[in-house]
């Protein structure tokens, strides 16, 4: 969860992750159907072996039910993983840090809140096998987000890019060459940048919402045209430019999980379906009524 609403509550400040039409749930809420955040935090929970699935959506969402019985503002999305370890990412976008600021800030003088918040973090850290957070700022110039936002997504494809220190200048070439070539190969591909400021080194993150597993193979299909776009000299030298400015790629694929996340009113509005809290997970389990003596 969003580090302000879980164990680091209170603390001011892929990825491994990477980040891309996103429009991550910005507080206040401006939900994510408008441009991605300029601020993005993200929570990063890894759960020890047999603790995922029903057992963490319990603990989880008591920090749903804490947020909402408060009617906080500082809504974030949940996303498990479906390759890599077992684990779930919250992210929560600002508009800036002034703004991340005031809200902590008024959660944090909400004693009821925060008492929930602390009883929830105790017991969902019994679950878990390590928990971290990292904060990023969007790069807009290397952004292509889409009109419609996370309308309609229900996946997310994360990719990581470690650049090499000192090497920063060699990744924005190598970035404005691949732009246009996606833009010509597959028009319908957007994403937003990140670059993490806080919480381990440098790296970008690309994250793509997908609406169905369709647009993956939609993707790799275009594989050619982006090819044949870039031209033989293109792509030559977008093989340099890696090289040099990058030291590590990784890419994974989660998939949201609304019945731990925490969206905006409007968000909800948009898609009542999907975001609609599913009651069996969520739910305490009740004691069963006992039957009349006989």
């Amino acid at each position: 969860m969003i580090m302000t609403v879980k164990k680091s509550y209170g603390v001011l400040l892929a990825l491994t992750l990477c980040l891309g039409t996103a429009s991550v749930l910005s507080a206040q809420d401006k939900s994510m159907e408008s441009a991605p955040p300029k601020v993005l935090n993200v929570v990063r929970e890894v759960v020890k072996p047999g603790k995922g699935g029903a057992a963490h959506e319990r603990t989880e969402s008591a920090f749903v039910r804490a947020m909402t019985a408060a009617k906080a503002t500082d809504h974030y999305i949940a996303l498990d993983s479906l390759t890599g370890p077992s684990r779930t990412l919250f992210l929560s976008g600002y508009d800036n840090f002034a703004e991340w600021e005031k809200i902590q800030r008024a959660e944090q003088a909400n004693a009821t809140l925060s008492d929930a918040l602390d009883r929830a973090g105790q017991a969902d850290g019994d679950l878990l096998q390590s928990y971290e957070t990292s904060t990023y700022v969007l790069n807009s110039a290397q952004s292509n987000a889409a009109a419609d936002g996370l309308a309609g997504a229900r996946y997310f494809e994360i990719e990581v890019f470690g650049i090499k220190p000192g090497h920063e200048a060699d990744w924005d070439a190598a970035v404005k060459l691949v732009i246009p070539a996606l833009a010509k190969a597959n028009p319908d591909d957007h994403w937003a940048m990140y670059d993490r400021v806080y919480g381990g080194p440098f790296v970008a993150v690309v994250m793509r919402p997908l609406k169905s597993a369709a647009q993956i193979d939609q993707s790799f299909a275009s594989d050619p045209k982006f090819a044949a776009a870039m031209g033989e000299d293109g792509m030559k030298k977008l093989d340099e430019l890696s090289a040099s400015a990058m030291e590590s790629h990784e890419s994974n694929l989660f998939v949201i999980n609304p019945r731990i996340s925490y969206v905006s009113a409007e968000m909800m509005a948009a898609d009542p379906t999907f975001w609609k809290r599913a009651a069996a997970p969520a739910a305490e389990h009740k004691k069963p009524a006992e039957k009349p003596a006989q």
